[in-house]
Formats: C-alpha cells, sequence, structure tokens
C-alpha cells in the first residue's frame, strides 16, 4: 500500500463501548463532568507480510491504519490520541521489539499487543521484557485480538483521565503524545454515571511463603501449582505475589501478560486500599487465582522494601483467603520480613547434596533469627528421583520431617513450557496429586469432604 494512502485516511478506526468496565475503574473523587465520557482510540497494525497484515486487518472493524514496518509507524506518530498497535508475526524477533520498547519509552499512552504463529514461554518472556501488554497466537480465538484491543483502549482511557485528573493536560482538552495524526477521535456510548467500589467481605486471610535457598529446587511451580490448587477450592480469593523481585517467572509460568506489578502497588501505598490492589491483581482465568507480579525489569527491584512487602501482604490477607508468596533463592530484608509475616513457610529442597546443604544452611539462619519451626513445613521436590539420598537420610540431616513428598514428572516442564499450572495440565499426575495433599494442610475441614465428594463422583 502507498504512502499515500496512509495519510488519506481519515475515517475513524475503532469504536469501543465499555461503560461497565469505565465505570468500575473511574476514580470516585472525579467530577461530575467526567462521569460521562467516550474512550477515544486509535489502531494501526504493523506487519511486513501484505496478506498477514490484510488478515489481521480483517479480525478488527473497519477503519484500521496498516503499516509495513515500525519505524514507518515511529515517523507518524504526533500526539494527539492514544494508540494501540498490534504487531503481526514478522515482529516476534529482538530486533524489532527493541524499536518497539523505544516507541513505547517516547510515547507513554501507546500500547502494544504482538501476535504470534505459536506461543511459547520464551516469546511470552522477552516481549514482557519490551513492555508488549498481550502476546496472542494469529491462529487462536477470532475474538481475543478486538477483546484485547478493547481492554487495552479502556487502559489509555483510563491512564488519560487520571493524567486529567493530576493537571498534566488541560481541562481544555490537551493531549499525551502517542497517536497518529491521520486518525479522528470517535466518540461512543457514554460511560454513565460514576459508581462506588465493590465492596469486599474482610477476612484474615493465610499468608503462605515459599522458599529456598536453592536455586532449581522447583520453588516457583510448587508456588504456582499450590497457590492455583487453593484458588480452585476456595469460595474467596487467591492471590499469589511473586516477590523474586529481580527475576520472578510467575506471570511466564501462568502464560499472563500483567498490565500492573507490584511496583505500581508501591507507587501508590500512602492512598492503597483493597479495591484499589485488587484492581491492580491479574487473574488467571482458568482457576481464578489472583497475582500480583514481579517488576518487568530487574532495575525497578530496589523500589520494593520489606516494609512495603509487608504492608501490601497485609492488605491482601484482608480479603484474600491465602497469599501464596514465591521468593527469591537467597535471604534479604524482603525474605525475612515475609518469613516474619507469615502463617506458614514451606521450605522446599531437592534430594541432591548441594540442595539439602543449602537447606540445612537456611534453617540454621532462620533458627538463629528464632523463626518459631511449627513455622516451617519441610517440601522435598523429585523425591522419587533416582539418586543415592534416601528421604529419611535427608530428614536425619535437615533434623526434620518431610511433609510432603512432590515426585518427579516429565508432565512439570511439560506444563511449565506450556504455560499452565501442574495441577491444571495433568490433574490425575502424582506430582498434582502431591499438590493436593500439600493444599488440604491449609484447607478447612468442610474444604476437605467438598474435594472427596468431588473427587467420588
Amino acid at each position: 500500500m502507498p504512502e499515500s494512502q496512509y495519510e488519506e485516511r481519515t475515517e475513524p478506526v475503532l469504536n469501543i463501548s465499555e461503560p461497565a468496565v469505565v465505570q468500575q475503574q473511574t476514580n470516585s473523587t472525579a467530577p461530575a463532568e467526567m462521569a460521562a465520557h467516550s474512550i477515544q482510540v486509535s489502531v494501526a497494525i504493523v506487519e511486513p507480510d501484505a496478506p498477514t497484515r490484510d488478515r489481521l486487518v480483517g479480525l478488527l472493524s473497519a477503519g484500521v491504519t496498516p503499516f509495513g514496518s515500525i519505524e514507518e509507524l515511529a515517523a507518524r506518530l504526533t500526539g494527539t490520541v492514544p494508540v494501540v498497535v498490534v504487531l503481526g508475526p514478522s515482529c516476534a524477533n529482538e530486533d524489532t521489539l527493541e524499536i518497539a520498547e523505544r516507541v513505547m519509552a517516547q510515547y507513554p499512552i501507546l500500547e502494544m499487543i504482538l501476535m504470534v504463529e505459536e506461543l511459547s514461554t520464551s516469546m511470552l518472556q522477552q516481549a514482557l521484557r519490551a513492555g508488549v501488554r498481550d502476546v496472542l497466537a494469529i491462529a487462536g480465538d477470532a475474538a481475543a485480538l478486538p477483546a484485547a484491543v478493547q481492554r487495552l483502549a479502556v487502559l489509555l482511557d483510563q491512564m488519560q483521565r487520571q493524567a486529567q485528573l493530576a493537571g498534566t493536560i488541560s481541562s481544555a482538552g490537551g493531549a499525551l503524545p502517542g497517536s497518529m495524526s491521520e486518525t479522528g477521535a470517535v466518540p461512543t456510548v457514554p460511560a454513565g454515571t460514576d459508581v462506588p467500589p465493590v465492596s469486599m467481605e474482610p477476612v484474615h486471610g493465610q499468608v503462605l511463603t515459599v522458599f529456598s535457598p536453592k536455586g532449581g529446587s522447583g520453588k516457583s511451580v510448587i508456588a504456582t501449582a499450590l497457590a492455583t490448587a487453593l484458588a480452585q477450592r476456595s469460595d474467596k480469593p487467591v492471590c499469589l505475589v511473586d516477590a523474586d523481585l529481580q527475576f520472578g517467572d510467575v506471570a511466564v509460568m501462568l502464560k499472563l501478560i500483567p498490565h500492573h506489578t507490584i511496583v505500581d502497588a508501591v507507587a501508590a501505598l500512602d492512598r492503597l486500599d483493597a479495591p484499589l490492589l485488587d484492581s491492580l491483581l491479574v487473574t488467571h482465568e482458568e482457576s481464578g487465582l489472583k497475582v500480583l507480579p514481579a517488576p518487568l525489569e530487574p532495575a525497578f527491584a530496589d523500589q520494593v522494601g520489606a516494609t512495603e512487602m509487608v504492608a501490601i501482604i497485609e492488605l491482601l490477607r484482608s480479603f484474600c483467603s491465602y497469599v501464596i508468596v514465591d521468593t527469591p533463592s537467597y535471604f534479604n530484608d524482603v525474605v525475612l520480613g515475609l518469613v516474619e509475616a507469615s502463617d506458614k513457610v514451606l521450605l522446599v529442597s531437592g534430594l541432591d547434596i548441594p540442595n539439602v546443604k543449602n537447606v540445612k544452611i537456611g534453617l540454621q539462619t532462620l533458627r538463629l533469627l528464632n523463626t518459631p519451626m511449627e513455622k516451617l513445613l519441610l517440601v522435598l521436590n523429585r523425591a522419587n528421583s533416582k539418586v543415592k539420598l534416601d528421604v529419611g537420610e535427608v530428614e536425619r540431616t535437615l533434623q526434620m520431617k518431610a511433609d510432603v513428598l512432590v515426585p518427579s514428572d516429565v508432565v512439570v516442564p511439560q506444563s511449565v513450557n506450556k504455560g499452565e499450572p501442574v495441577v491444571i495440565f495433568a490433574p490425575k499426575s502424582s506430582v498434582s496429586k502431591a499438590i493436593f495433599s500439600l493444599a488440604e494442610i491449609f484447607l478447612p475441614q468442610e474444604a476437605h469432604k467438598k474435594r472427596f465428594l468431588g473427587r467420588s463422583e
């Protein structure tokens, strides 16, 4: 398509109407004149391959603006209305994602979706690091792309309104950088009046911290699977917090695209309440598990200290029945704060000498810190591995009985690469049965009965 055709396109590009979502996100302190408003958005598709580009255009409504390269798109960004950019499968490479990251840094109200031929954890992680908001398979559900565009349009609208409330945009209707010059604003169905935040029944949930002083022990797999198992069996919300602030992989392991991370919670800590914190969580749709992801970049880890972490955990337990915390494989102030705030600490060890040695040192450290030993649970991972160490020998070395033995099973790496918790990927596997047994330690007796009745049917 010649360049002149881009210049001539002036028709509306998308008609977004999501009043329910907008109402829920509306700030109750907003002026009355802002209660009803229209979402304005431009949508661009970047894909060098013309047939694939046309296919993506066909998935969205008329008026979407196509581009052959991300450089071509960047040259047209001027600053009138927000933009949602759909990157085609040809853009799923390191060089293009680096350029995309620079473009997003320059234009703060521009969001991107990446389409790929096949979903993989490595590409998902690479896209997350670049700042892409969503990754979708081009061969997947045809409704997924319009729905993702709609979600990001609502998110961008919320960002603009927050900026307006903060005084960074003039009340006369100034604009932030990040939109395309050739597209017009599209008025939509008014959002209606503001509504109060949804009330949350107060609870005092259990905080379960999963820790191992040795990397590669399977700690994150167990934390993710345990949280999912509890979410499947709890009538109230269950939250998984990724406290591995530099290299947390919980979002990737659950194939989630975070719109917010724990850094956003820390930034809002002075005004953080349960409804606001709940709005920062991303939900794993299959299980209902809520997740507070780690920062997307290691550089942001310093923004989260022990005091902030514990404050967030305490607020989460006020409306979640269980708060499961995944941690880094070393002691620091954040981990020590979590140990103190937790109801139980699950120590994960593999059946190899380096693992057992590090767990023994970790136990000694916890004893020196006067951690109550009844707070600790020992989880032996890969307990059926064909190694020389015997479970009884490990227990004698650690001077602690194992509470749960999690066997080794090929379904674990398969589930990780698939981006599904093992208890969903292979619920009848030996690993999943061990995780369900672990979950039962924390479930009330009624939930035990429900589970056994459900299993017998």
